[in-house]
């Protein structure tokens, strides 16, 4: 089942200082269980693809469909979950009422609240966690917890926006290895969005390589790699191959500058 389709799509920024070509003719599918990496460098258009998914921004060229209808259908619908670059919780209230807040906002009954929340702060291993406060938990447990936030919903669809992007290398790595496993448990469908080489190769079934401004789509690798994963498979030939492409991938999309 196909869950994203893009056809032909662009996105023109009207400016003071004139128009910017954020994306130029993308044309992608993403299918159900998919973990789709989109690589590229700072300024390609790979977070504004995923608000464009959200219905956070409208394309001005082409058209987009999530779940078979429009991306503001899909917004509506609740269809996905949204993880930013920054946890974004709240200091003041507990781990758990951060994860609870979407719902909340949305009026479902406290008892099905305190259920789905405890439901997604296992899938997280941070069963327990609830009453603490995001200060009292390390940066890496805060981005676990806004995870959390985001599968609250229990939509089949999760956007990641950078989420390890700030942490240190030995916390992106765990984190890397649970969000396999979350995303093996679970089986949804996963749009993630990195600047780093070996993390889109060790998460993902389908690599989509974007260029410099306007983004373009320079290729689209499907991994080979088996589903279970374990770290040190960053060393094999199979690994360094992908990864050489994607390279290449990324040069050769500057090169048409």
């Amino acid at each position: 089942m196909t869950v994203i389709s893009a056809q032909n799509l662009s996105l023109t920024f009207e400016t003071n200082d004139g128009p910017v070509h954020a994306l130029k003719d993308v044309d992608l599918s993403v299918e159900a269980g998919d973990f789709v990496s989109f690589i590229g460098p700072s300024g390609c258009g790979k977070t504004t693809f995923l608000r464009v998914i959200a219905d956070l921004e409208q394309p001005t060229g082409g058209s987009i469909t999530v779940n078979g209808v429009s991306a503001q259908e899909a917004r509506l619908n609740r269809s996905y979950g949204y993880v930013f670059q920054a946890a974004g919780l709240y200091p003041w209230r507990s781990v758990g009422r951060n994860v609870a807040l979407p719902l909340e906002i949305i009026g479902l009954p406290r008892a099905e609240r305190r259920e789905r929340v405890e439901k997604a702060l296992a899938l997280v291993d941070l069963a327990g966690f609830g009453k603490k406060f995001p200060w009292q938990l390390s940066g890496g447990m805060q981005q676990r917890a806004s995870i959390a936030r985001a599968l609250a919903f229990d939509a089949d669809l999760l956007l990641m926006d950078e989420p390890f992007g700030a942490l240190d290398e030995i916390v992106r790595d765990h984190l890397n290895e649970q969000l396999l496993a979350l995303w093996a448990r679970t089986n949804k469908t996963i749009c993630f969005v990195t600047h780093s080489i070996p993390e889109a190769v060790y998460l993902s079934t389908k690599i989509v390589v974007m260029s410099p401004r306007p983004g373009r789509v320079t290729d689209i690798i499907q991994s080979t790699l088996p589903r279970e994963r374990p770290l040190d498979i960053r060393e094999s030939p199979e690994f360094l191959e992908i990864a050489h492409r994607v390279r290449e991938g990324l040069r050769a999309g500057h090169s048409d500058d």
